[in-house]
């Protein structure tokens, strides 16, 4: 009896341990945004004289100064056009991969995946140079084209993978009924594998979705004009142009982050969901 007693109170002060490691990570990850969106409503030189402490002279000047001096709304199309075109064709392109890398026997699939895998391996500074050339080559430098094909092909890999790993544990048995109704390849990839993939395909969406808006180093070298700059980009334009007004950065940082968070608390459980799915039955 006195064991079972030491080992409930054993996991009641490990669990109370565990939270407060969480709790503290916790705060250490918010508090960049609440000092940020806090200092956004202060003066340039309040934010220089005391950063930490609450607004003394409380003023939306440095939102109004943000629409007034930058293009935000039109950097904000760009950036939703690129993610979104991203988004979308990296769902469509993996999902197709993994129904046929996991669905059929070919020559070659075995040698096909290493490459998948390998590919993670290989970060975009590697390949920059040779993709600016093309893009160049192809008269595309400045178009939203030369980010979004280079972000879908550095998004493909990963999310061919965990489309994959998801497949894999999906029962086949609904497949073959399908076939054995006359349904067509077509007919079972769109009616029957997009549907139960869902949530891998959510989590696949909203990775790249949050990677393609925030590749700033993509962005900078594929556009060179203003009036086309994703907000990330706009954002680093702020800094080097208008460094010394603090308030200024606050509050445009502020307003690039907002639908960060906004996709990522909305859809957290989606990427939770889909992450542990794929693991699980992979």
């Amino acid at each position: 009896m006195s064991e079972v007693k030491k080992k409930k109170k054993k996991i009641k002060v490990s669990t109370i341990l565990i939270y407060i490691i969480l709790s503290l990570w916790g705060i250490t990850t918010i508090f960049p945004f609440v000092w940020v969106i806090n200092n956004s409503f202060k003066p340039s030189r309040e934010v220089v004289n005391s950063s930490f402490s609450l607004p003394i002279e409380f003023t939306m000047q440095n939102y109004v100064k943000a629409f007034d001096n930058l293009n935000i709304l039109e950097a904000y199309k760009n950036s939703f056009i690129i993610s979104g075109s991203v988004t979308i064709a990296v769902m469509i392109l993996a999902s197709m991969i993994a129904f046929a890398m996991t669905r059929y026997k070919f020559r070659g699939r075995e040698f096909i995946h290493s490459l998948i895998i390998a590919s993670l391996m290989f970060p975009v500074f590697s390949t920059i140079i040779p993709v600016f050339k093309m893009m160049s080559q192809a008269n595309l430098i400045s178009n939203p084209l030369s980010v979004i094909i280079p972000q879908i092909a550095g998004n493909l890999s990963f999310a061919s993978v965990i489309m994959m790993g998801y497949l894999r544990g999906l029962p086949i048995e609904m497949e073959e009924a399908a076939y054995m109704e006359g349904a067509n390849i077509r007919q079972v990839f769109t009616r029957i594998i997009v549907p139960l993939c869902k949530p891998s395909l959510a989590t696949v969406g909203i990775f790249c979705f949050l990677w393609s808006y925030n590749d700033l180093f993509t962005q900078l070298i594929m556009i060179r004009r203003r009036t086309k700059f994703p907000i990330c980009a706009l954002l680093n334009e702020i800094s080097s142009k208008y460094g010394i007004d603090y308030g200024l950065m606050a509050s445009s940082i502020t307003i690039i982050i907002i639908p960060v968070l906004i996709v990522y608390i909305c859809l957290q459980k989606n990427i939770i969901k889909g992450l542990t799915a794929g693991a699980v039955k992979g």
